[in-house]
């Protein structure tokens, strides 16, 4: 009976929460600048919440009913929440144990004047697929390549656009990255189907990005100083072990991944092996942290690596690119990107559950003939919301909210959803200079938005490549629909 009432919302229903909330982001923005992701947004999505839930009243879509869609929008991102949890213990052991400075010393260790700029799209692709953050690789080893580079007279323009490349490539295949376990969580795909299937457009996309780096480098005649470079090696060398068996803990999530063991269980274990290897490694590095006299040496250790995992690892060295890198992790580090998620997910459970959000696929879709367009029309959605929105989290849920069922209808695997969310809605972000991802890029290296964005070779060319295989149908995955029991067969 009371289903019977219940109105179909008006494209004008649907329009005005989401205006709203783009009134509300980039007000966020324009206050917070690079900071609106830790508290401004997830204030706007509450409110935008808000007023979804009294169109939806006056619609006669109960409280009641509208909690139960949220719930059901949040229970989905749960198994993501965990992990990431999860990842900020694994952070706070590995940067304690000197398993990430390793990396990137022995990453500092091989660059080269003539191949800089493929070699710092490797370098950043390295540490940001060890620690799954574009960010912390752009504000830690990102700011001492720029200062090489500016050492060496190379382009900063162009090198920020290595980094950028780099560190979005290693971010997306990552399984510790919060949007890589977002986006799959979001199209109701598994994590490592999710990463298998990035390959098709990731791996091409970044090949090419390094031909074009490549190409670049050979017309580069500097020679100059490597200051910057040996003052992190020995700020490294002088404050942490460096030793090829600290990367034993990266080898075992590798390991484990392979052997297809669930994402939470595997990054724990990466993490108590990091806590391990910091006993082993760095003992007196862990006295420090705890600093504590009343508990035995066996205690402290035990207490150092607890405390790594819940609150981070924090150190002097010095330097202070070092020190942004080793200052960090633990699972409250992960709190804010949580909340920001579960703000999102809330507001698209309101707009789902009163159908605002069917509303708008609906109108989306009339542009929609085929896979290709399919596709293409995800892509640009999840662009627009980051130029309207300013969030890459915002780029990934909502769109992937609004085109699920779409594609489940077509038949389409959610790989195909989760990895088109990715190829747009994570990689276009740090192009635009009002996104947060774009507001922390161009301050944190000091590049502007628009200087790098021609270089950002990899961001540019993978979203191409994920239209080009929708409309050749390479790689599409198909799921069943009969779910008669049989699996097909890869020709």
């Amino acid at each position: 009976m009371t289903e019977q009432k219940k109105k179909d919302p008006s494209m004008l229903d649907a329009l005005i929460p989401m205006l709203f909330l783009i009134a509300m982001l980039s007000l966020a923005v324009y206050l917070f600048g690079e900071d609106a992701s830790w508290g401004p947004n997830q204030i706007a999505l509450t409110f935008s919440s808000l007023v979804a839930a009294v169109i939806g009243l006056k619609n006669k879509h109960s409280w009641d009913d509208m909690g139960k869609g949220v719930v059901k929008s949040i229970s989905q991102a749960m198994g993501a929440i965990f992990i990431l949890l999860a990842v900020g213990a694994l952070i706070g052991t590995w940067v304690m144990s000197g398993t990430v400075t390793t990396m990137i010393y022995y990453g500092l260790e091989i660059l080269n004047p003539k191949i800089f700029y493929p070699t710092v799209v490797i370098v950043s692709a390295i540490v940001a697929g060890s620690i799954g953050s574009s960010w912390t690789t752009v504000g830690t080893i990102g700011v001492g390549l720029i200062g090489i580079a500016h050492g060496m007279d190379m382009s900063l323009s162009i090198t920020a656009g290595a980094i950028i490349s780099g560190s979005y490539f290693g971010d997306k295949l990552s399984p510790l990255s919060d949007t890589t376990n977002l986006a799959p969580a979001v199209a109701g795909s598994n994590l490592y189907d999710h990463i298998r299937h990035m390959l098709w457009t990731t791996v091409p996309s970044i090949v090419i990005a390094l031909i074009l780096f490549t190409i670049i480098g050979l017309f580069s005649t500097a020679e100059g100083n490597l200051s910057m470079k040996e003052e992190t090696m020995t700020a490294i060398e002088t404050h942490f072990t460096t030793s090829w068996w600290l990367l034993v803990p990266v080898l075992v999530v590798l390991v484990l991944a392979v052997l297809k063991m669930k994402p939470f269980p595997t990054i724990l274990l990466g993490a108590l092996a990091g806590g391990i290897f910091a006993i082993i490694f760095q003992p007196d590095q862990i006295i420090q942290f705890v600093d504590r006299t009343d508990l035995s040496e066996p205690m402290i250790m035990v207490a150092g690596v607890w405390k790594a995992m819940y609150t981070g690892f924090t150190t002097s060295t010095g330097v202070e690119s070092i020190d942004q890198l080793v200052n960090r992790g633990g699972m409250n580090s992960m709190l804010e990107v949580i909340w920001l998620i579960l703000s999102a997910l809330m507001f698209g459970g309101v707009m789902e559950e009163t159908g605002m959000l069917k509303r708008l696929v609906k109108a989306l879709l009339k542009m929609v003939h085929g896979t290709g367009s399919l596709i293409a029309t995800t892509i640009f959605t999840a662009i627009g919301t980051n130029i309207v929105a300013s969030d890459q989290y915002m780029a990934i849920v909502l769109p992937g909210r609004m085109f699920k069922m779409e594609y489940e209808r077509r038949g389409l695997a959610p790989e195909n959803l989760s990895r088109t969310l990715e190829d747009s809605g994570t990689l276009t972000s740090p192009l635009i200079p009002w996104n947060t991802c774009g507001a922390f890029m161009a301050g944190t290296l000091g590049v502007a938005t628009f200087a790098y964005l021609p270089f950002a070779f990899f961001n540019l060319i993978n979203p191409v490549v994920a239209i080009f295989l929708g409309f050749t149908g390479i790689s599409i995955k198909k799921i069943d629909k009969s779910k008669a029991g049989k699996n097909e067969k890869s020709k």
